[in-house]
């Protein structure tokens, strides 16, 4: 079943629930839709699966039943003037409540696993929460917030100027110059994400856990370490050596906590469906 839903800012997103009625859900808003030909190619190049969201929903969809959408690519489409954590919040909920689903678990990725974060201590509908590529233990806010800001200022800096072919869609990774890659993004999409870290400057991740009486999954690759260039405020995001370093006091307060292994385990590839439902889907299944 699909549905066009209405969102708190009026904008329309379509959302899909397949599996049986019966059976515990899971929220993946993390299933961009499938591309093809040239494009596929492209992302390919990336290691990134050009059909991401229908090989998680397959890859789910016989044992659970998933309510699913694309909220980044809705988000690039559709920004957003405001977006704040209690922004996008309310949207899931708005989602879950628009599809019948009254509690459900969760899975999110990078910006969205910090989400199923801010979801989990807001409400008591969540079941389980799995976040990858990003820490649940002082993770890196201020480092995120830094480049968000100082990629909306090159976005602002080169809006006047022709597109030049520096989107990552359409260049072989080996072949980029990151220290002089050109912003040429839609302000109004980079202004969103430095919304969305500033409302997270108050928020202290090391304080909330006695929150979270749920079943709960973090996990990282093991190299998904990004150091920043000049032109993004030389920061480094260091989410692996953050779990890692953390992994204990993790454990300690209720969480399984995963590293994966191998050299090209990055935050890129250890986003992928065939990496990722080989380790989510019976820590799920562990939890029903």
């Amino acid at each position: 079943m699909k549905k066009i839903i209405r969102l708190t800012n009026h904008s329309a997103i379509e959302v899909g629930l397949t599996g049986g009625s019966d059976r515990p859900t899971i929220m993946l808003p993390i299933a961009k839709k499938s591309v093809y030909n040239q494009e596929a190619e492209n992302l390919k190049l990336w290691g990134v699966d050009p059909e991401l969201g229908k090989h998680f929903v397959e890859g789910l969809a016989d044992t659970f039943q998933v309510l699913y959408f694309d909220y980044e690519g809705h988000l690039f489409q559709h920004p957003v003037d405001n977006l704040t954590v209690d922004h996008i919040v309310k949207d899931l909920l708005l989602i879950a409540d628009e599809m019948n689903v009254k509690s459900f678990s969760y899975y999110g990725y990078s910006w969205l696993a910090l989400i199923g974060l801010q979801l989990a201590i807001r409400t008591n509908r969540l079941e389980s929460l799995v976040m990858g590529g990003f820490p649940p233990y002082n993770g890196p806010y201020q480092e995120m917030l830094n480049v968000t800001q100082k990629t909306h200022t090159q976005a602002l800096n080169n809006q006047n100027e022709v597109a030049e072919k520096s989107s990552i869609e359409t260049e072989n990774p080996n072949q980029i110059d990151w220290d002089n890659i050109k912003v040429s993004m839609d302000t109004r999409v980079t202004a969103q994400f430095v919304a969305l870290y500033e409302s997270l400057t108050a928020f202290d991740d090391r304080s909330i856990h006695q929150l979270l009486s749920l079943p709960k999954l973090a996990f990282a690759g093991e190299n998904d370490t990004i150091v920043y260039g000049e032109n993004f405020g030389n920061v480094t995001v260091d989410i692996a050596g953050i779990l890692k370093m953390n992994s204990t006091k993790l454990c300690d307060l209720g969480w399984d906590v995963e590293v994966l292994t191998g050299s090209q385990m990055d935050h890129t590839k250890a986003m992928q469906p065939a990496v990722v439902i080989p380790l989510i889907k019976p820590w799920f299944i562990k939890q029903l």
